[in-house]
């Protein structure tokens, strides 16, 4: 795993559940069709290609998927994870049993294609603001089981992890506030009982709102649904404050064609659902070839859709 981020063994002990859950799917009582079509014996050199330009993310899972199905498999990472990759590149092999490549193979590509594509449109983002101030960041949209993985690889797309769960920041939204009574009195609320000295951001609908929250001393607001005029007002109110003022975070209906817009307005976060939600998988398959005294024997089987 590309060491250096945060909650490593989280991520690790994530991704083992879920090789070990996905390989129990897919294989069940026996892959057949591999064992009754392969002889035992034979032993090949896989490899998997981009077949799309992509920021690469997982290739270590993709490996530990392999091992799983058989140890002593011998798997080589030919690219690092966060790197731009074009159509045509490679991004691993592996040599050992030609049925245990096989068995392998699905599972693994649904891995490190589904967190590729991921990391890809998070990349995508990214270059859209490049040059302001604004900053990217994901959201808790995510696969259930899979939120160490998929926001694992948002960062490999160069984009800041918002909050992992409930349980890290004080984010108080619209049902909170409406529960407690009211906006102000929600805040009071928190703060009287912030005891873990957590982050506190609000959740606000209109610009005006931003006032009720002035020397509450809330570390982030969150601008939901707004308009650029409206983020932009909301950047002029929050602006006058004292030092330190909150973080400004735009919300809400981010597309790649708006985000430009919205990171011009002045905001300092701009956070993003559909980067874990809405992302479509990479394409990346696996060859194989069978050699007899070179392992650059042309390919005599490519996986399918299927």
């Amino acid at each position: 795993m590309n060491a250096g981020d945060g909650g490593g063994d989280a991520i690790l002990r994530e991704a083992e559940g879920l090789v070990g859950a996905a390989l129990l799917e897919d294989v069940g009582e026996g892959d057949w069709t591999t064992l009754w079509t392969v002889d035992g014996g034979l032993r090949s050199e896989g490899w998997i290609v981009a077949k799309e330009s992509l920021t690469l993310a997982g290739i270590w899972v993709a490996e530990s998927v392999f091992h799983k199905v058989d140890p002593s498999l011998e798997v080589t990472a030919l690219a690092e994870d966060g790197a731009r990759l074009e159509a045509g590149a490679e991004l691993l092999r592996v040599h050992g049993s030609t049925r245990s490549i096989l068995t392998a193979e699905r599972v693994a590509l649904n891995f490190l294609g589904r967190l590729s594509g991921i990391a890809t449109l998070a990349r995508r983002f990214v270059d859209e603001v490049r040059g302001t101030e604004a900053r990217v960041t994901d959201t808790r949209k995510t696969t259930p089981g899979w939120r160490h993985l998929e926001k694992w690889a948002v960062r490999m797309g160069g984009v800041t992890n918002h909050r992992m769960g409930l349980y890290d920041m004080v984010l108080v939204k619209d049902n909170h506030i409406a529960a407690a009574g009211g906006l102000r009195h929600a805040v009071e609320r928190v703060r009287a009982e912030n005891d873990r000295g957590l982050e506190v951001e609000v959740e606000i609908v209109r610009p005006e709102q931003a006032d009720e929250l002035r020397g509450l001393g809330v570390e982030r607001i969150l601008l939901d649904n707004m308009e650029e005029s409206q983020l932009r007002a909301a950047v002029s109110s929050v602006g006058g404050w004292a030092s330190p003022r909150p973080e400004l975070e735009a919300s809400g209906n981010m597309t790649l064609d708006r985000v430009r817009r919205v990171a011009e307005t002045g905001v300092d976060w701009i956070s993003i659902g559909a980067l874990t939600h809405s992302a479509r998988t990479a394409d990346v398959s696996l060859s194989i070839s069978t050699p007899t005294s070179s392992v650059s024997t042309p390919p005599i089987a490519a996986s399918g859709d299927r």
